[in-house]
């Protein structure tokens, strides 16, 4: 079992190190699951086969060092040199593979619950939610906010809520599920979204726009012009407008499942959202790789909703919750 156990975290570093290179991708949650299994089996191998076995060994020498020891004194002999308890420590302690793999499986287990069905930490690696998140946000996502979904296949099992204009979702990227994206839902089922010359209109209304001071980019030492929006339903939130870029997007839109739902022109995009879809779009604008460019993000893959920055370590003060 040793060499067994020794094969699979050969095998497991093997992975994560290709993964963090980036000679392949990965899915994490059923890395988890995965792992879960393996030290569960272990776990309980170790629970109704190992220890029962090393419990008995124990008795085993227990036993006949009563009965060597009563001998002796039969004999007349009162001193007897033999460390018995030494002995039965180390038949009784877990060796080292079992010490890394059902010694883990409380441990795994909680992680795989918590990140399953409670919250889940993410990390912001692009500019694309600039000025609401940054590059170095450590944020978490409310796994159950939308509803409860069995882990791997991400099937949803009781609905709760529906995402709303203004959400801020992580999904599954449409064109690659394994990579994770993280935008603010625009346009629920049944909308009409329409980016056109830089505006934002929903169901043929412009969605409000407040002009605020610049946005000041510290990385960049660049100052963007900033503005407050309004989706409908209360929700406002900030976003990033640059006027050098071009408001055509017909050339760089990809085919994507539903594309007949859109119309490109020279002065941007309309999508008629469809049945289980949602339109998503990132508030840095022309900036953002999103729904303009890759089309409707499906229910399945919806992962939770991201509401609160616990750390950027570059910036304290960016701790907190946040629209």
């Amino acid at each position: 079992m040793g060499l067994l156990t020794g094969i699979l975290y050969a095998c497991l570093a093997f992975f994560g190190t290709g993964w963090y290179l980036g000679k392949w991708s990965g899915n994490f949650s059923l890395l988890l699951f995965t792992l879960t299994v393996v030290t569960a089996a272990y776990w309980l191998a170790e629970r109704f086969v190992f220890l029962p076995r090393r419990l008995a060994a124990a008795a085993t020498l227990t036993h006949q060092d009563g009965e060597r020891r009563a001998e002796l004194a039969r004999l007349g002999i009162d001193k007897v040199d033999m460390d018995v308890e030494s002995a039965r420590e180390r038949l009784l302690a877990q060796p080292w593979w079992l010490d890394w793999t059902a010694g883990l499986f409380p441990v795994i287990l909680m992680v795989f619950l918590l990140r399953s069905f409670l919250f889940e930490p993410f990390k912001i690696p692009s500019g694309s939610m600039i000025p609401t998140l940054e590059i170095g946000d450590l944020i978490l996502v409310n796994k159950f906010h939308y509803g409860i979904r069995i882990p791997v296949l991400n099937k949803k099992v009781v609905p709760l809520n529906d995402p709303k204009r203004g959400d801020v979702m992580v999904f599954r990227y449409p064109v690659d599920p394994g990579i994770d994206f993280i935008k603010r839902v625009v346009g629920v089922p049944g909308d009409e979204v329409a980016y056109i010359n830089q505006k934002l209109y929903l169901n043929g209304q412009l969605a409000p726009l407040q002009q605020l001071d610049d946005y000041y980019d510290e990385d960049r030492r660049t100052y963007s012009r900033q503005f407050r929006e309004d989706v409908g339903g209360g929700v406002t939130h900030r976003l990033l407008v640059d006027p050098q870029q071009p408001s055509s997007y017909g050339m760089r839109a990809r085919p994507f499942p539903g594309s007949e739902n859109c119309r490109y022109t020279a002065e941007g995009v309309t999508c008629k959202v469809p049945a289980g879809h949602y339109f998503m779009m990132g508030d840095n604008r022309d900036n953002s790789e999103d729904s303009r460019f890759w089309g409707f993000v499906p229910d399945e893959n919806i992962v939770g909703r991201a509401f609160f920055v616990w750390m950027n370590f570059g910036s304290l003060k960016r701790i907190g919750p946040f629209h």
